[in-house]
């Protein structure tokens, strides 16, 4: 009997050991069977142990220029012969060039986010440039002020800082240069200013150009694939009212006299571009669009008869050398050229002030919509600009009515007669 249990003992030990085995063979031959229909899975597992807690996040890349909520600072810069070279223009996001008495212009570079021992030489106030430091919510800083200006700062309640009122050391002057073309400031004094008079240092408010952070390319974005634009444009809307700017290159004009009411491009290597896909598509953007594209490696722009400034576009830096009176621009403080990355042209016209000083003081008609150009990256397309009051900010559209998008770096923005021979080619 002994035995018997014994062996019974040992046959439910075997059917045990048998059964286990069995099971532990299913689950190893099951699992491969997975893996081998889905060899991810691994992979999945590995890589994102955590996947329903973490997530990919990738952040959208921003523009550099307009960074941050620094408030901006808009100073009035002498642009007399005499004044030049100027301190820091390249590190302006923006810079407004708009005429003055006698013919001459005068700058107003827009600063944020910046840490500047020189900029200058600093001028009086003109009441127009109010209305371009107010679209930006900058502090504005000048030294003096025509009188129409001194009314019209408190009246638009702009936070000014005027340099006359100030010490000598915040606002001093460089025996290098002439009086009154010598006078300096630093965005130390200017903020230590600022704070002292209550102003807020800070501002939410959204840049004036719709930049983008990468470089606009005109000619890929409006679908023309041409190199060349041998033709002279005039009239660029026939629906505007407004008198139109003529822009001319300097090739064919006395072959096109009769054909100046129409854009014709001249395209290389058409035959070539019309066997890819892509340029059928950008060939249909050119249908069903008004905005034509310019080719733009020099621009010229007469202020006047007495302010003339040309930019030549460098393919390499891809950005544009400013030129004024035929003569190359530079930084007083780095001795660098100056150059921009956008150029803004808007047509409105000034007209010669009525008042007692008769000094020949200007005013400027910039209420309303006016033809323009925007020219970035080589290449250039007509726009619309548009400002329906004077601390409003100012609209740039294309042809279509899109708001234009600006590559990512500074601006020059002028302001001109609508009469002004400006040349694009």
């Amino acid at each position: 009997m002994k035995n018997k249990g014994i062996i019974i003992f040992i046959v439910i030990l075997m059917i045990i050991v048998v059964v286990a085995g069995g099971i532990l063979i299913y689950q190893i031959l099951n699992h491969n069977t997975n893996i081998e229909n889905n060899p991810n899975n691994i992979n999945n597992n590995e890589q994102n142990p955590d996947s329903e807690d973490e997530k990919l996040v990738v952040e959208e890349k921003e523009p550099e220029i307009f960074k941050g909520n620094e408030r901006p600072i808009a100073v009035m810069i002498d642009n007399h012969p005499k004044a030049w070279p100027q301190a820091n223009l390249n590190k302006a996001y923006l810079v407004y060039e708009i005429i003055v008495e006698g013919g001459e212009t005068r700058l107003m570079a827009v600063f944020k986010n910046q840490d500047l021992q020189e900029i200058g030489p600093v001028r009086s106030a003109r009441h127009y440039f109010l209305d371009y430091a107010l679209e930006n919510d900058a502090i504005y800083v000048h030294h003096g002020w025509s009188p129409q200006a001194e009314r019209d700062i408190p009246n638009l309640r702009v936070d000014y800082i005027n340099g006359i009122q100030e010490s000598a050391k915040d606002f001093w002057r460089e025996k290098s240069k002439s009086a009154p073309h010598n006078l300096f400031t630093s965005t130390e004094s200017i903020l230590t200013i600022a704070k002292r008079k209550g102003y807020d240092t800070t501002s939410n408010k959204n840049s004036v150009l719709n930049y983008v952070a990468y470089d606009v390319d005109l000619k890929e974005k409006y679908g023309i694939k041409e190199d060349k634009t041998n033709q002279i444009i005039e009239n660029i809307i026939d629906s505007s009212n407004s008198e139109q700017t003529t822009v001319e290159t300097q090739e064919n004009i006395s072959q096109n006299e009769n054909t100046s009411q129409t854009t014709t491009t001249t395209v290389e290597n058409m035959e070539e571009l019309q066997n890819s896909e892509t340029t059928s598509e950008n060939n249909q953007n050119v249908s069903n669009t008004k905005t034509k594209v310019i080719k733009a490696s020099t621009i010229t722009i007469p202020h006047s008869s007495l302010e003339d400034v040309q930019y030549k576009y460098d393919e390499e830096t891809k950005r544009y050398t400013r030129y004024a009176r035929e003569k190359l621009q530079t930084d007083y403080s780095t001795g660098e050229n100056i150059t921009t990355k956008n150029i803004i042209i808007t047509m409105c016209d000034n007209y010669t002030l009525n008042d007692s000083e008769n000094k020949g003081r200007q005013g400027l008609d910039n209420i309303g919509t006016f033809d323009g150009y925007y020219i970035t990256n080589g290449y250039a397309i007509p726009i619309k600009c548009t400002k329906v009051a004077r601390s409003s900010q100012t609209q740039y559209k294309d042809l279509d009515g899109n708001t234009i998008e600006v590559s990512d770096g500074n601006t020059f923005i002028h302001i001109c007669p609508t009469k002004a021979d400006v040349v694009i080619e």
